[in-house]
């Protein structure tokens, strides 16, 4: 074999192992995720949101007022902080919310929840005792809106958005809840 071939292989060898050891310490992609990451997406003519969040499963377990407790920061999900995306000014129930990358964070509540938009990017959603890392100082946006009870069980936290009554909302279920973000 030539020497241009052994060198091929010889690097080829060498980003293998690196790619496999780069996926086992620090991103597993040979175990599966308990909160898998999923993005959401809405285009309407030059409008573009992006929702980046984790989502948990019920499993049988009590949600709102114990697993998630009641009047407290929430990071919307698991894992990494929740990013909402927009390439445009929106209103938020009124309110202006400049074009721009925001966590997402709430404080869920029996009748209402509210919802925070801040502009800091957080690596992971909670520290080391489990608080939720947003600071306050970048809140952006704080509003309420109000909890509506589902018939029906969502297993698995749920983001999306719902333009069906030509009226755009960020809509979060999870458990027997749903709650949703009026959006212009």
């Amino acid at each position: 074999m030539n020497t241009f071939l052994k060198r091929i292989l010889v690097l080829l060898s060498i980003i293998a192992l690196g790619l496999f050891l780069y996926s086992f310490f620090v991103e597993n992609i040979f175990s599966q995720r308990l909160s898998p990451k999923d993005t959401v997406e809405f285009k309407l003519n030059d409008l573009k949101l992006e929702v980046f969040y984790n989502r948990p499963s019920k499993k049988n377990r009590a949600i709102f007022g114990a697993l998630v407790p009641f009047n407290k920061v929430w990071r919307t999900g698991a894992n990494e902080a929740t990013t909402f995306k927009t390439n445009q000014a929106l209103e938020v129930q009124g309110r202006p919310l400049p074009m721009g990358k925001y966590t997402l964070w709430t404080v869920p509540k029996d009748t209402v929840w509210t919802v925070i938009f801040n502009s800091k990017q957080y690596p992971w959603g909670v520290d080391s005792d489990m608080r939720p890392m947003r600071d306050a100082n970048f809140d952006v946006l704080n509003i309420e809106v109000p909890v509506q009870k589902l018939s029906s069980t969502v297993e698995q936290f749920t983001i999306a958005f719902d333009n069906s009554t030509d009226n755009l909302f960020l809509t979060m279920a999870w458990d027997d809840v749903k709650v949703a973000v009026p959006l212009k």
